[in-house]
């Protein structure tokens, strides 16, 4: 019988940790969160949530006032005699060499290693490459289990809360099994695997969606190139359910802080194994050429070149209903826009402050106002809703580049303005 309730230690409360802490705490189970910012322990003990993830701040509040979800400083007083799994949320960053930087992940187990209980299992939440359990197993005396997680930014606790699948691994089925039982209330199918397995199902994923989205922006240049329309060829694939409807729409290259580091990550493992895998690093390739494509459009709409042009871009983060500017295609396309002589003029509703080499402004009538082009790189819906007759009075050109196709390309010929939508069209 799976008994409810459960000692759990999170370290690290980045998307994943606090999304699993808050979560896992809304599961009934008694959650301990540990971060090394003294600052940010502080404000989410007083419920204070800085991630822009819809839902988060009510479960962390909620863990908060039912007293089993709590915040700590470093990971030695997140663990206790009584923790029974330890989840390791911690950054696995991109090396100079494509591989995941375990550094983060060791640290924390040479920390706390001789203060687990017998009886507890490491779980691996963060994105580890292939064999990083095994690697992991000489640290401490304890099992170590993958458990990787498969959060969209953006709807990560709807995707926690109703998950396709639950995917654990290790040399010791029962501790894997424990863990996975910590999901047992909702309800999903639970894969018991190998560690090395659970690890790639994560690498496999990610790097599947990358190829499919770096495959649909190359059949959206072609579309524009002979002189087809990508919404209705997607429709058309769409339909065939062995290919399906999602990650086929596209846009100025994929990023956020899972495809391109996993993407590399997984190549440098192919290398390490003796593998030449062409395929995924063509869609690493193509992703390039897909921002550099937006930028030569960005060109054309200001008669050739960017030198001097006023522009204004509507949207930085790396997609919509999120904060996360990490690999944002929209931040390295404004980037190189500054670095041959644009001047910048930013809008995006969920970022404030200062940004290098731009300025950003939050009003997005203010972006607009005397751009030579206006640029929309992440789809925000209410880009989609603004007075674009007010947009055209506002600009000192006409043509806006919609690299999402966001908006209705009738609507912005009505207020006299050229909208140029990637593989549409216009």
């Amino acid at each position: 019988m799976v008994r409810l309730q459960r000692k759990i230690a999170v370290v690290g409360t980045g998307y994943v940790g606090l999304t699993t802490g808050a979560c896992l705490a809304a599961l009934g189970h008694h959650v301990v969160c540990a971060d090394i910012d003294a600052n940010k322990v502080d404000r989410l003990g007083r419920g204070h949530v800085d991630i822009l993830e819809p839902g988060l701040d009510e479960l962390v509040n909620r863990g908060l006032t039912a007293g089993n979800l709590e915040f700590v400083v470093g990971a030695t007083n997140a663990v206790s005699p009584e923790t029974e799994v330890l989840f390791l949320c911690v950054p696995t960053p991109m090396g100079a060499d494509g591989s995941a930087d375990l550094r983060a992940v060791e640290s924390v187990l040479a920390e706390v290693g001789d203060m687990l209980p017998s009886g507890c299992a490491v779980a691996t939440k963060s994105t580890v490459p292939v064999g990083t359990a095994d690697r992991l197993r000489h640290m401490v005396n304890v099992p170590i289990v993958a458990n990787p997680e498969f959060l969209r930014e953006g709807s990560a606790v709807d995707d926690f809360l109703h998950p396709d699948r639950i995917v654990v691994g290790s040399a010791d089925r029962e501790a894997a099994q424990r863990v996975g039982d910590l999901y047992a209330a909702l309800q999903a199918p639970t894969l018991v695997l190998d560690a090395a397995s659970a690890e790639m199902v994560k690498y496999a994923a990610n790097c599947f969606l990358a190829v499919k989205l770096s495959y649909v922006n190359a059949i959206a240049q072609l579309c524009d190139r002979v002189g087809a329309d990508v919404r209705e060829v997607t429709e058309g694939m769409g339909l065939d359910p062995r290919i399906g409807r999602s990650f086929l729409k596209p846009g100025p290259g994929w990023g956020g802080s899972c495809l391109p580091k996993d993407t590399n990550a997984l190549l440098h493992v192919a290398e390490q194994a003796g593998l030449d895998f062409a395929l995924l690093r063509s869609a690493i390739e193509q992703n390039v050429r897909q921002q550099e494509d937006v930028i030569d459009r960005i060109r054309q709409a200001c008669d050739g070149t960017v030198r001097g042009a006023r522009i204004g871009l509507l949207g930085l983060a790396f997609k919509a209903g999120t904060n996360d500017l990490r690999d944002s295609p929209a931040i390295g396309i404004a980037n190189a826009l500054v670095a041959e002589g644009a001047e910048i003029t930013a809008h995006d509703p969920a970022i404030t402050g200062e940004l290098p080499g731009m300025r950003l402004v939050d009003d997005p009538y203010e972006a607009v106002k005397g751009a030579i082009a206006v640029v929309v790189l992440t789809e925000w819906p209410e880009f989609r809703t603004l007075d674009w007759t007010k947009v055209a009075e506002l600009m000192d050109g006409f043509t806006v580049v919609d690299t999402r196709d966001l908006l209705d390309g009738d609507d912005l010929a009505r207020a006299g303005l050229r909208w140029k939508a990637i593989g549409r069209r216009c």
